[in-house]
């Protein structure tokens, strides 16, 4: 099959590339003629694991090109995806100014029935603006073309998204006729073969669905933080609750770790996207309220511990271990490491830094400046520092030498934002270990 793909960020690139390998004829579109450039060189823009071999494999094969042409874009289609951003506004509701350009740009040229398909998460009712945008235009110009829209979301993890499309828990399609919902069951026939994965259902719905799905997710992730806040005020430890309440197959264990708080390009814009729907139509979201509120709380915790242990922070080292907002990724968007190392700083502080992929992400943010010092080893962090603070849960710090980290550091203490070790082991290490909704145990000597 023919498809467009409007957006070569994290869910169009991924999107394009994943129909190319199943071979279909992909076209990625993109105003951005750097990154096009890029991409039609073998380059990447993004991290995200066994995305590069596919993207050259089928680029080479000649299923996935990239151009910064509309015309060939709209032209070479049925099937025209709309997978661009859709960052908050100022009132924390989505932008939709990226996708009406597209809706219009393919309203502008196309001659022969298209299937419109929002990719990027939107408000519900966006497919109705997008369909009063392409008969609006399609008015100007005095044609008839048919056309439908579509709302089918994207359910990708960060660091497993190419897997999750290949093989999807569900695949959400919002329509308004069979017709339509059967090109759609059509297109993804390759990744719905061992069972149908396929849920139809009307465009609100689906449109309100990947809202929910993350809002929910979300809410599980604060929810555990406020019941570890409440753990360390009552002597208990959340990582024995969390393994207690996990046991109950109703809430299970996915999701219910405690930490730094969430980040990333999707919970945060979306759990305030979905709450600024929710005043729209004049129901105030209390939960939605909560959740964020307790997140944001969440991010500024690390440093709370790191002040209340040292007191004036000027002039102190502080290594940190992760910058990316999770594991597997390169991407910064709402990281707790900002919130923290921008806290560092502006009590005079500096920080050394460690991640495995967010080390460029993090030079393109903050640039150069003396009192951050990007380092090629997680060793090379401890150097001069005060303290550890452990931020990412990459896989690689999991099981590090602690008589190595204990040395290197002007004073062994540690602070934890994803509770990676056992903290009695830590004492018996000489460790001062502060960990998340964790008691503090008091080190050996």
């Amino acid at each position: 099959m023919k498809i467009t793909i409007f957006g070569t960020g994290y869910v169009g690139l991924v999107t394009g590339t994943c129909f190319a390998e199943v071979g279909n004829d992909v076209v990625c579109m993109d105003v951005d003629e750097n990154k096009i450039a890029r991409l039609n060189n073998g380059e990447i823009p993004i991290y995200e694991p066994g995305l590069e071999d596919l993207v050259r494999r089928n680029h080479k094969a000649g299923r996935l090109r990239f151009t910064t042409d509309p015309d060939e874009a709209v032209r070479h289609g049925t099937f025209q995806f709309i997978a661009v951003g859709t960052p908050p506004d100022e009132d924390g509701s989505a932008d939709l100014q990226y996708v009406l350009a597209v809706a219009r740009t393919i309203a502008e040229r196309m001659d022969e029935y298209r299937v419109i398909i929002d990719k990027s998460t939107v408000p519900v009712g966006t497919a109705d603006r997008v369909r009063e945008q392409v008969q609006a235009v399609l008015r100007e110009r005095g044609v008839d073309v048919p056309f439908d829209v579509v709302s089918n979301p994207e359910f990708l993890k960060e660091g497993a998204a190419v897997d999750d499309f290949m093989k999807p828990d569900r695949i959400i399609v919002g329509t308004d006729n069979p017709r339509t919902t059967e090109l759609l069951r059509a297109l993804y026939g390759p990744f719905n073969r061992s069972h149908d994965r396929l849920i139809a259902m009307d465009i609100r719905s689906a449109e309100l669905t990947k809202y929910a799905a993350n809002a929910m997710l979300a809410t599980k992730i604060s929810f555990m933080n406020e019941l570890a806040n409440l753990a360390e005020r009552l002597g208990a430890d959340i990582e024995q609750v969390r393994i207690g309440i996990g046991s109950d197959p109703r809430i299970g264990y996915h999701f219910i770790y405690p930490g730094a708080g969430y980040g990333g390009s999707c919970f945060p814009k979306d759990v305030q996207a979905l709450a600024r729907t929710a005043m729209q139509v004049d129901y105030r979201p209390e939960l939605l309220l909560a959740v964020e509120e307790v997140n944001r709380r969440q991010k500024e915790l690390l440093f709370s511990k790191i002040q209340r242990f040292f007191g004036d922070l000027k002039g102190r080292t502080f290594g940190l271990w992760g910058l990316a907002f999770k594991p597997n990724t390169d991407d910064m968007r709402e990281a707790p490491s900002r919130v923290l190392m921008e806290a560092l700083w502006e009590a005079g502080a500096s920080v050394r830094a460690f991640d495995p992929e967010a080390m460029n992400e993090c030079r393109r943010i903050y640039g150069e400046r003396a009192d951050l010092t990007l380092c090629d080893s997680p060793e090379a962090v401890l150097d001069g520092a005060d303290a550890l603070v452990i931020v990412t849960e990459w896989q690689l710090f999991r099981s590090p030498d602690f008589q190595a980290i204990r040395k290197a550091l002007k004073q062994p203490v540690i602070f934890d934002g994803r509770n990676l070790y056992d903290p009695v082991q830590m004492a018996k290490a000489g460790f001062r270990y502060f960990a998340i909704g964790r008691p503090v145990v008091e080190p050996q000597a």
